[in-house]
């Protein structure tokens, strides 16, 4: 299947720069599949579209301030973004600077620009770019002091409350972007639908970087997908495979729930529910699943996600769900009304 059937023209003006106030104002474009309808409706109306037994599942992971800023010795300014942490005090992380090699001595700095105390050496320049970063303390001990939260390359000197890029449930640190489905949601809302008989389940897929390259090759099949670390507990797949019993839907929040939910559903034991259907199974580990057009959905029935960049693999997941054609449609459709698209931009749901 080639690349240019998951392109698009986005005006630049429809690129979000800030999110909306509150959380919940947000548009919603409600998209069903049986007939390819489409509903503008606002975030806060999602409620009329679940029922009660339904289980909305999110992603609890927390940006972490993966952005840091350095000097090297001889005066040269370098930035680390933290992308996965390795044993020892080291790091995976993409680095920006001149002549940054093996062995090269980083001296970090503070939010004045000056020295922090905290020194890092360049251990090994990885294929694709990549290099490997030993730290001379644990992270643990001043990230929170040192670091920037990393926004994404298209959003332009925002200068809110960096707490904005996180959702209001995230509490395991781990992710260098933020699962932007989520930042929908408020406190309120999540009560409201709760009270409402609607189910709410966390599990925790940690974002990298690379979730905003582009495709670039011709065909979507030879593309390689990177690796990132989920965690489904007993406790969430538990309530799963009741809700499917039960006969409610499984409404996940975006892509990066789909791809932990299908994870778990692909890779665990063939055992069957008392219905005939596979249930899902906890797992812990790494998973590099890319979901493309002609997947087999094992779990998911419903998907809340953002507008995402062409040609990359989340639209191609959003594709693969509802359809290339019902998805092109209805992103032309977001454009010609005005929707706000990318991480702090509206929200779409397929039913």
């Amino acid at each position: 299947m080639k690349t240019w059937q998951f392109d698009y023209q986005l005006p630049p003006e429809r690129i979000a720069q800030v999110p909306a106030e509150p959380r919940d104002s947000s548009r919603l474009l409600v998209l069903h599949r049986t007939d390819g309808q489409l509903e503008h409706r606002r975030f806060t109306d999602l409620s009329s579209y679940l029922r009660p037994g339904d289980l909305l599942v999110l992603n609890n992971t927390r940006v972490i301030p993966a952005r840091l800023v350095g000097r090297k010795t001889t005066g040269g300014q370098v930035e680390l973004l933290l992308l996965e942490p390795q044993p020892e005090h080291t790091w995976r992380a993409l680095v920006r600077g001149h002549r940054v090699r093996e062995g090269t001595e980083v001296h970090l700095l503070d939010a004045a620009q000056e020295p922090c105390g905290v020194s890092a050496r360049i251990t090994a320049v990885e294929e694709g770019g990549t290099r490997l970063v030993h730290f001379d303390r644990p992270i643990g001990d001043w990230l929170t002091d040192v670091g920037q939260v990393p926004l994404p390359p298209y959003i332009h000197h925002y200068a809110g409350d960096p707490e904005r890029y996180q959702t209001v449930f995230a509490q395991r640190a781990g992710s260098s972007a933020a699962p932007t489905a989520g930042l929908h949601f408020t406190p309120d809302l999540l009560l409201s639908l709760h009270s409402g008989g609607v189910q709410i389940s966390y599990l925790t897929l940690h974002i990298g970087l690379d979730t905003f390259k582009p495709i670039e090759e011709n065909d979507i099949g030879d593309h390689r997908i990177h690796t990132e670390w989920a965690e489904l507990s007993a406790e969430t797949a538990n309530q799963i495979n009741q809700t499917r019993l039960a006969g409610g839907r499984i409404i996940a929040v975006g892509t990066t729930v789909v791809r932990t939910l299908e994870a778990a559903y692909h890779r665990g034991q063939p055992q069957h529910g008392a219905c005939g259907w596979r249930t899902v199974s906890a797992f812990s580990g790494r998973t590099d699943l890319y979901i493309t057009p002609g997947f087999a959905f094992g779990v998911v029935d419903a998907l809340i996600t953002n507008f995402h960049l062409p040609r990359s693999t989340l639209i191609v997941l959003v594709a693969a769900f509802a359809g290339i054609d019902t998805i092109r449609q209805a992103y032309a459709e977001a454009i010609l009304h005005d929707y706000r698209f990318y991480s702090f931009g509206d929200a779409m749901l397929i039913l």
